[in-house]
């Protein structure tokens, strides 16, 4: 049922091929297991979760590098106070409910689980917090990143920029990222992006629109 779904949507929508067609070679080569070689953290990194849902992946990071500084960004309120609970007594975990982006203030994001979004319109939505980047790094002031994993459902569109237009993005050495494509102009969007990530960081791998991983420049 998964196969015929995804068969008509591409019909329906062509332009969704450069996803499905990465996708599965993002299956054949095992993309999964690449994602999550985090062996080469040290004690006292400092790793983003952006868009932490559950607290999966930071879980991930923790059992390869238990002495992370883990930052998790999760504007959900239910998810928030989930991550609160399943970490806590772990001083080395901080939470921070909102979205981290290039305003301070509120937005609407659609509540869809791990799905949820400030772009795509699932119907229920609630208010959540944002964090500028110039604001989130004032009030906590951070160096280096070590790691940054992105996953945040088209918000990485307004995040990206941000980091980039500051600055900040030089704090960052590793960079993974799930770019979305929910309308065909994310793609130019996604190219943009990009082109000028490439002036201070390299793309070591890439699946479009699955994962893709960027480490900084000498």
């Amino acid at each position: 049922m998964a196969s015929l779904k995804r068969w008509l949507d591409r019909r329906r929508n062509p332009w969704k091929g450069v996803f499905y067609d990465a996708f599965r070679t993002w299956r054949r080569q095992n993309g999964q297991a690449r994602l999550v070689q985090y062996g080469n953290l040290g004690p006292g990194d400092v790793v983003f979760d952006v868009g932490s849902y559950k607290g999966e992946w930071t879980e991930t990071v923790l059992r390869q590098q238990p002495g992370a500084q883990m930052h998790l960004f999760e504007p959900h309120p239910g998810f928030a106070d989930a991550l609160r609970d399943r970490f806590a007594g772990r001083d080395q975990v901080h939470i921070h409910e909102l979205a981290i982006g290039s305003a301070t203030g509120t937005m609407k994001l659609s509540d869809a689980g791990d799905a949820s979004s400030s772009i795509a319109d699932h119907g229920r939505a609630f208010e959540a917090q944002t964090l500028s980047v110039q604001d989130f790094f004032a009030a906590t002031p951070v160096d280096r990143i070590a790691l940054m994993k992105v996953n945040i459902e088209g918000g990485e569109y307004d995040l990206l920029p941000a980091l980039i237009d500051s600055g900040d993005i030089r704090k960052v050495d590793r960079l993974q990222v799930q770019f979305h494509l929910f309308e065909p102009d994310m793609q130019a969007m996604r190219d943009d992006i990009r082109a000028r990530l490439e002036k201070t960081h390299h793309c070591v791998w890439s699946y479009p629109f699955v994962w893709e991983e960027w480490q900084s420049r000498p």
